[in-house]
């Protein structure tokens, strides 16, 4: 196999096999995030840069700039890796791994390019990253991955820097734990009150996509429905975090729970996944709920689709329907997140089998290189993109 099947590799993961079986001794991580503004004369050209390409006027922006204003125009999404970063730092460091963490975004400063070029010039040029996602799609991984291949041309240092990437880790015990705890301490607070748990639903959140794109998420070969890899991660963490909850009350086999989509941008001719978590919760009291736990499955830290669409809009949509409601924490900087961060690194640099590799669902470990075609944006199709085979 061409040494090139997977640009911009260590040779740990030029071969294309899924899960690496060569040691890697990588220089520096590299922590990848999607950005935010940070005053309110930055929100529009933050849009201008989520939005490149589409066409979208400045006016239509406004609309959803006001997300952004309602909390002085700053999104707390930096502020939250900046935390990440240093946590992931503090950790390497008791472990005794000397490894620093860079830190580049792919909409606002630090920008992903200055991030690498930094590196580079301090001499770590075999980089591994860890996105700031946990799921499998085309925006919460492939466009990450696309980041990363642009990063290293467009700075010139393609044949110098190499980039790998963490696998996907939607079920690594540490991505899951925090949301165990936040669910159970939420039917905790709801059952102390004398509430029944067959009145209390629970929706499991996260950020909805096309149905396009969805279908193409994961390798082809899975075939995992029409919603592929993105919704069947969501929904085999969920009924996980479900099973230990149960366990520890079977009472609560009578608490129902489901997915739930947010924040969907696309036009209404274009299909998205569904139900939206406002529609769902509007329809509740019809079926017998009195109280309802929002949990925000899909996202790492309270950003501004967590604050806005959760905190204020699907909070209201309880009031307006007499429902009581919750929203439980993000893994933020929570000790098992990072050290679950952590530990995918050792995994990482050890070579570690995958039959040995931490994870709580069916559908892992994930992979460590992705899969050919894997994650396909209908309207852009494949481009360039590092940590994973070409198509």
């Amino acid at each position: 196999m061409s040494k090139t099947h997977v640009p911009h590799a260590t040779e740990a993961s030029r071969s294309g096999e899924p899960w690496v079986s060569q040691e890697q001794p990588y220089d520096a991580i590299l922590l990848t995030g999607f950005g935010g503004p940070e005053g309110q004369d930055d929100v529009i050209p933050f849009l201008r840069n989520v939005t490149a390409g589409r066409g979208i006027p400045d006016e239509r922006l406004e609309e959803v700039a006001t997300h952004y204003r309602h909390f002085g125009g700053i999104s707390p999404i930096n502020e939250h890796n900046a935390q990440l970063r240093a946590a992931i730092d503090t950790e390497l460091q008791q472990r005794g791994m000397n490894l620093p963490v860079y830190w580049g975004n792919r909409n606002w400063a630090p920008y992903l390019e200055n991030a690498v070029t930094e590196a580079a010039q301090a001499g770590h040029v075999r980089l591994l990253a860890i996105a700031t996602s946990a799921y499998s799609s085309y925006s919460s991984c492939r466009q990450y991955r696309e980041d990363f291949a642009r990063a290293i041309v467009d700075t010139g240092l393609s044949g110098v820097v190499t980039i790998d990437k963490v696998r996907q880790f939607f079920d690594h015990p540490g991505f899951v734990r925090p949301f165990i705890e936040g669910v159970g301490d939420a039917l905790k607070g709801f059952e102390s009150a004398g509430m029944a748990p067959q009145d209390i639903r629970i929706l499991f959140a996260t950020h909805s996509i096309p149905m396009a794109d969805a279908a193409r998420s994961g390798p082809k070969e899975l075939e995992l429905g029409a919603g592929g890899a993105y919704a069947a991660q969501h929904v085999a963490v969920g009924e996980y975090i479900m099973d230990q909850l149960r366990a520890e009350l079977p009472a609560r086999n009578t608490t129902d729970w489901e997915l739930v989509y947010q924040s969907r941008s696309g036009p209404p001719s274009q299909p998205w996944l569904e139900p939206d978590v406002c529609d769902r919760i509007s329809e509740l009291p019809a079926e017998g709920v009195e109280a309802v736990i929002i949990v925000p499955l899909g996202f790492l830290s309270d950003h501004m689709e967590v604050l806005w669409d959760l905190d204020e809009e699907a909070m209201e949509a309880a009031h307006q329907v007499g429902l009581q409601a919750v929203r439980t924490p993000t893994p933020g900087v929570h000790h098992d997140f990072v050290t679950g961060l952590v530990d995918l690194i050792a995994e990482r640099m050890q070579a570690i089998p995958p039959q040995q590799r931490a994870h709580v669902t069916k559908l892992g470990p994930w992979y460590d290189v992705c899969r050919p075609e894997c994650c396909e944006n209908v309207r852009r199709g494949f481009r360039p993109a590092a940590a994973g085979m070409a198509p």
